[in-house]
């Protein structure tokens, strides 16, 4: 698997963020059958105000969020709540997924504020940021369940707690 690191906030130095990423991104990745070796992924660990920068440019919304993700190509099913479709190799026979990017003070204050180690915050969210990546979604209901299902399988696998035990929405 190769993860293309690029950390702009130095604050991220005070976690192994590059050891965590890869563990998330292995995970999620054979969860869907996929090989880790074959996927390329860039990860972009920076601040609330870089992050909001990219929320008003791709989504039009002005705050900071936790996390963001690119698709390099779309892959969401046809229905609702049904499984995304595989990603297909480029023609060098690599699977390129796309970016993601995580923000420091969002990330730390809703770890904070869930009583959960950073880590296991940081871990959840690049999961859930892949598998955005791979064309899951929580537009609705039915594909909501969908995402939030395999993100709480893979991180049992990663011997994490369901992050939505006991919350009220997604």
């Amino acid at each position: 698997m190769n993860v293309d690191l690029t950390v702009e906030d130095p604050r991220w130095e005070a976690i192994d963020l590059e050891a965590l990423a890869a563990r998330a991104i292995d995970a999620a990745l054979r969860h869907g059958a996929l090989d880790p070796g074959d996927c390329e992924v860039s990860l972009m660990a920076c601040g609330d105000a870089r992050i909001a920068e990219l929320n008003r440019a791709f989504r039009g919304k002005p705050d900071p969020t936790n996390v963001l993700s690119w698709p390099a190509e779309d892959l969401a099913a046809e229905a609702p709540g049904a499984t995304p479709r595989r990603p297909e190799p480029d023609f060098s026979g690599a699977i390129v997924l796309g970016d993601i990017a995580i923000a420091w003070e969002t990330c730390a204050r809703e770890a904070e504020s869930a009583g959960k180690p950073l880590g296991d915050h940081v871990t959840h969210l690049i999961v859930h940021g892949l598998l955005h990546l791979l064309g899951y979604d929580h537009v609705d209901d039915a594909d909501a369940a969908l995402m939030e299902g395999a993100e709480i399988e893979i991180l049992g696998k990663l011997g994490l707690e369901d992050p939505y035990k006991g919350a009220t929405g997604a």
